[in-house]
């Protein structure tokens, strides 16, 4: 039997916007796999990389993310005001790092090092184009939780070639990672800046485990982003490129996340979630 918006009792404005974000989550992954038209095909050439520079690719990722989480704290504790550039802002600051990563790290010869640096510096932008997105829609980017609901944004999309079922992915992502990052939360608004000086060194720390979770799928578009930028075809227009569909593909992941989220807040996250997970071809 087909449901309807009726069955829900949901406005068909915020029917469709369920319905969009379902079809940005399902697509997500059709923007980060534009980066295998570059080069040639990205799956050969991560399976061959060397496993020492594999566990390095892990751990720039998770410095990476510390960094943020760190760097945000401590805005927000400053009670410093968030600059709201525009997507598109966002957009060109980030091709702008990965045009000159690309420039430079085909000419210098220190191609890892330049990585490093700019995967830093475009992450950090794309957190806070993840933070106006989910401003956006209601949230208060000053609160543990809405600064924890942005981090998790580079573990949406990060499927493998075994996750077929993209279309409750997103669900299912959120609920394996929905006591971790509860933990995570706790101990930050226990602890603040002081506890998470002893983030890198404390395995059993509630902010290692959740940012060890969301750094094993964030991993897998960067190490698709590190394949592409260095093939020596890439140069400067490449790397920039790359970076566009980058950023690209995680604002459309953070307006879906946040959408879903503003809707929950307005209709109970079992609503939501249900609708969400009806075939689009039974719901009308």
């Amino acid at each position: 039997m087909s449901k309807n918006k009726e069955t829900y009792n949901i406005s068909n404005e915020d029917f469709e916007a369920i319905k969009n974000a379902k079809s940005s989550m399902e697509n997500i992954g059709l923007a980060m796999r534009g980066l295998n038209s570059i080069g040639g095909t990205l799956e050969i050439g991560i399976n061959r990389i060397p496993e020492k520079q594999r566990l390095w690719l892990q751990q720039i990722v998770n410095k990476t993310l510390v960094a943020l989480v760190k760097g945000n704290l401590k805005t927000m504790q400053k009670g410093k005001t968030f600059k709201k550039p525009s997507n598109k802002s966002y957009k060109a600051l980030v091709t702008a790092t990965g045009s000159a990563s690309g420039f430079f790290g085909s000419t210098t010869g220190i191609g890892t090092a330049i990585f490093a640096s700019e995967l830093a510096l475009s992450t950090k932008f794309i957190m806070r184009s993840i933070m106006d997105i989910a401003r956006s829609e209601g949230e208060d980017v000053y609160t543990i939780e809405t600064q924890m609901a942005c981090l998790q944004v580079f573990a949406l999309g990060g499927s493998t070639s075994s996750d077929d079922d993209l279309d409750t992915s997103y669900y299912t992502t959120r609920l394996v990672m929905k006591t971790t990052l509860k933990g995570a939360s706790a101990y930050i608004s226990k602890n603040g800046l002081q506890g998470l000086s002893q983030v890198l060194v404390m395995s059993v720390n509630p902010i290692v485990k959740a940012i060890g979770l969301i750094a094993s799928r964030f991993t897998i578009q960067v190490s698709e982003k590190f394949v592409a930028q260095s093939l020596p075809i890439i140069g400067a227009a490449g790397g920039g490129t790359i970076n566009f569909m980058f950023i690209n593909h995680f604002q459309k992941m953070a307006k879906a996340h946040f959408t879903l989220r503003r809707l929950e807040r307005k209709y109970g996250e079992e609503t939501i979630k249900n609708i969400y997970n009806e075939s689009t071809t039974n719901l009308k």
